[in-house]
């Protein structure tokens, strides 16, 4: 279990390599510089590329008017807002399974920083938001991104065939999932 700030809400958790908090406005510019990245986005279903200034602002300002209790974090390495975590609970009927969604600037890839991540932001949204399952879905060429979930825990239930198109490309969905551990 990640450690708590100081206050107790977890709104900062302190990892090894990274530190994770919540997003202010002031994260604009180091947001775009790192989101605005086509490698970053291409496998990134909502993330825009070009990244431009408007869409960083107009996400920052849905996060600083979400409701408690959130599982959105920034991810901080060095002071600098590089990338972003979060787990939301789907609507409905699959109101007790929550989406997990990350995204890291380039240069921080192959460094531990999204698998440490992972392992903090999932028991808390579990506890946080009364979850059963944590459901992640990759496209079929994020072959990286598979490999964090699976060392995080997560299990390949499924594959949706031609199921994502994004800039021309045609990829299979890769489902993955996590239950809560059992103590």
């Amino acid at each position: 279990m990640p450690q708590e700030s100081a206050s107790g809400d977890q709104a900062v958790i302190p990892l090894r390599r990274c530190l994770l908090r919540r997003w202010q406005q002031s994260d604009l510019a180091s947001m775009v510089a790192h989101a605005n990245d086509p490698r970053v986005s291409r496998y990134m279903g909502p993330l825009p590329y070009p990244y431009t200034r408007e869409d960083g602002a107009q996400f920052l300002d849905a996060q600083a008017s979400a409701v408690e209790p959130t599982c959105m974090w920034a991810i901080e390495v060095d002071g600098e807002a590089v990338g972003g975590i979060g787990v939301v609970a789907r609507p409905g009927i699959r109101r007790r399974t929550g989406e997990l969604g990350y995204w890291l600037g380039h240069a921080h890839w192959s460094k531990g920083v999204a698998s440490e991540a992972i392992a903090a932001v999932v028991p808390v949204a579990f506890e946080r938001l009364a979850l059963l399952r944590v459901a992640a879905t990759v496209f079929s060429a994020n072959l990286a991104s598979m490999r964090v979930l699976e060392k995080n825990g997560f299990i390949r239930e499924g594959v949706l065939k031609n199921a994502i198109v994004k800039t021309d490309e045609i990829w299979d969905e890769i489902i993955y999932a996590r239950l809560p551990a059992l103590e």
